[in-house]
């Protein structure tokens, strides 16, 4: 049965990954709208990633597999609704995608955990009119990754890490421009191919400092590396039919130069406190380099890509994980908040975004093996110089799935 479920959840996985994981306008700009690297118990945190265990696999510090005592399976999706409005206007928008699969081995000293996640993603339609001219732009697309992570348990108290990614997708630009009173229209297709590897190296220190309080800090460091852009554009003369059917008339197209763009580097500290096995609160900072990035093909003069800073404070509580007599003393309870300013100026104003989650880990079956739900209410963007708001309220579900690997048997 265990090996039907991951069959069945990977082959979901490749196809639902493959769809747009955004509605928002936002990600028109650079490779798309970078998606959250982590679990759904990270993100009811606050996406707060300091915390590890020993049923759960920390995706985005490779250090923390290190602590995997069972092999654990895990996959996990999201539902978002987002509100998008202007000054004058305001629609709603829905998407549904699966965020991750991975599985962790632990071997000793070293354990091991993969996976396949996506990295970015875009999926953007909107228009801009003059009292002649109408312009349409859509996309869809993004990056996806497949990652391979090591943590090694230097001592009781201290473990690394290291995990390799290979980053690839393809994204489809189209933007469609018509004029009134001109038969013709034009139509530019830019079908582009990315492709590239970056590392995060990461650390994590746990020690008592009283009988019952445990001190966790985690550091995180992804440097800088290059991603390649392949692909081609064609530009035709369209005629656009009364039921909207765009029709190609004559078609040309050309292979674009290959291109190198920065991936920027990024680095990431946390602290917390806690009680072992009931309760723990903890904040992280993140700094990513996004001032390095530069995409010359969408360049208008009016964006500006600057440094971005991510503050997260989150934790949990556990009544009693070992309760015999309530299932609900067993269940995990988790809250946080985070702010983050992605680094995108655009017409001067900054793309900042905040939101508030909370969520619960409810155990089924044995060793531990639970089933995660969490929501997420946040805001991301401003109304100001014709720009677009963001309120959305997230829902996202995983299942961790533990068992024993590698069991010596005495009797046969």
């Amino acid at each position: 049965m265990k090996r039907i479920v991951f069959a069945i959840m990977f082959i979901i996985s490749g196809l639902a990954i493959a769809q747009n994981g955004t509605t928002s306008p936002y990600s028109f700009f650079g490779a798309g709208e970078l998606k959250f690297k982590g679990t759904a118990e990270n993100r009811s945190m606050g996406g707060m990633s300091v915390f590890s265990d020993s049923i759960h696999i920390n995706i985005q510090n490779p250090a923390g597999v290190a602590n995997l005592k069972l092999v654990n399976f895990t996959s996990g999706g999201s539902y978002r609704y987002v509100n998008q409005q202007t000054k004058t206007e305001s629609q709603n928008a829905t998407s549904t995608t699966l965020d991750y699969l991975a599985i962790g081995i632990p071997m000793g000293k070293i354990s091991a955990s993969f996976g396949v996640l996506p990295l970015t993603a875009v999926g953007y339609k909107f228009e801009s009119e003059t009292d002649t001219t109408l312009t349409q732009y859509t996309g869809t697309g993004g990056l996806n990754r497949v990652y391979l992570a090591f943590g090694y348990k230097v001592t009781p108290k201290l473990n690394i890490g290291i995990d390799a990614n290979y980053n690839f997708g393809n994204v489809e630009r189209k933007t469609l421009i018509t004029e009134d009173n001109i038969l013709l229209g034009t139509r530019e297709l830019v079908k582009t191919d990315l492709l590239g590897f970056n590392f995060t190296f990461g650390a994590e220190y746990r020690t008592m400092i009283s009988e019952g309080l445990e001190l966790t800090t985690s550091a995180m460091y992804s440097p800088a590396t290059k991603f390649t852009i392949k692909g081609y554009r064609e530009i035709s003369s369209i005629l656009v039919g009364s039921n909207g059917v765009v029709r190609p008339i004559d078609e040309r197209s050309e292979t674009l130069e290959p291109l190198e763009i920065t991936f920027p580097s990024l680095i990431t500290f946390g602290s917390g406190i806690g009680s072992p096995k009931q309760w723990f609160i903890g904040a992280q900072y993140t700094h990513v380099k996004t001032s390095n990035f530069q995409d010359p093909e969408l360049n208008f003069g009016t964006v500006e890509y600057t440094d971005s800073n991510k503050y997260r404070i989150g934790g949990f509580f556990v009544p009693r994980y070992n309760s015999l007599t309530s299932y609900w003393h067993r269940v995990v309870y988790r809250a946080g908040f985070r702010y983050e300013e992605n680094g995108l100026n655009i017409a001067g104003e900054d793309i900042n975004e905040y939101g508030i989650s909370f969520g619960v880990g409810l155990p089924i079956g044995k060793l531990f093996s639970n089933f995660n739900v969490g929501f997420e209410f946040g805001s991301r963007g401003t109304t100001k110089n014709g720009l677009v708001k963001e309120n959305f309220f997230n829902t996202f579900i995983s299942l961790s799935l533990n068992d024993k690997w590698f069991e010596k048997r005495y009797i046969n």
